[in-house]
């Protein structure tokens, strides 16, 4: 297993908003969290069309005024203590490409790459346990440790359709854009790499990556047991969408996961 599910699945693999606000409602302060574990498909690399089994792992825990949020190889912290409003740091690691089949197998291999930002978001409406709520969010990534030097902004809206003791369902969007450092790295194809893996040369430059939407759902057997399963998919556009990486792979991500869940 190459990858771990991300906020990028990313696409993107986000716990939709119906998880998150799960443990905004308690009797009192004491520490509280959901884990979740379990078994995904998400593609070989950005761009691909084939798929291969990731590991899905999600978490919230909550320690006081601060929650910890982890989404696969991203994590971050929330700050805020308005119970609508959230904002915090955020660190991530993307993994690179190798042992890719096909002409991208020819193209240099990529290195992991480690990203450090912030996210910022807020919750319209909603009941108590959150049913009906709309939850819009933006965050920022910059990569750190040279692998790909670029940045990346995310925006997506959630809605929570149902909310209920036993069970939940959220939908959600999101758009993300990419710097021209980002997009050359990944879906980029310089004069060697076109010569060594008979791709066309390209240069795409910055802009929109990909629109996507997703389902998530939860149903909990007990107040601690659950499962949570997710689908997405994301079309790749723009420039992204043109490169011969793209071409010989698919415009379409798609990913799923399920996960046993407890709650805490």
């Amino acid at each position: 297993m190459k990858r771990i599910l991300s906020g990028s699945l990313v696409c993107s693999m986000i716990l939709a908003p119906a998880f998150s606000y799960a443990q905004a409602v308690s009797a009192d302060d004491a520490p509280r969290g959901m884990i979740a574990v379990g078994i995904g498909a998400a593609p070989a690399y950005e761009g691909a069309e084939d798929h291969e089994p990731v590991p899905f792992v999600l978490g919230n825990v909550s320690l006081g005024n601060v929650e910890l949020e982890f989404r696969g190889l991203q994590a971050r912290i929330d700050l805020s203590q308005d119970s609508n409003l959230s904002f915090g740091p955020a660190i991530g690691v993307r993994l690179g490409r190798e042992d890719a089949d096909g002409p991208v197998g020819r193209l240099p291999e990529i290195d992991t790459a480690i990203e450090v930002g912030a996210f910022v978001g807020y919750r319209f409406g909603g009941d108590q346990y959150g049913q009906g709520a709309v939850e819009m969010e933006l965050s920022l990534l910059q990569d750190v440790s040279d692998a790909h030097d670029g940045m990346l902004a995310r925006a997506s809206v959630g809605y929570v359709a149902i909310r209920q003791p036993d069970f939940s369902l959220a939908f959600d969007m999101h758009t993300t854009w990419v710097d021209e450092d980002y997009a050359r790295t990944y879906f980029g194809v310089d004069r060697a790499g076109a010569a060594s893996s008979g791709l066309s040369e390209y240069q795409p430059g910055s802009g929109f990556r990909d629109v996507g939407i997703g389902l998530t759902a939860g149903y909990w057997f007990t107040d601690q047991l659950g499962v949570i399963g997710r689908v997405g998919a994301s079309y790749l556009v723009g420039d992204i969408a043109d490169s011969p990486i793209t071409e010989d792979g698919s415009r379409w991500q798609f990913t799923s996961g399920v996960s046993v869940a407890y709650r805490f």
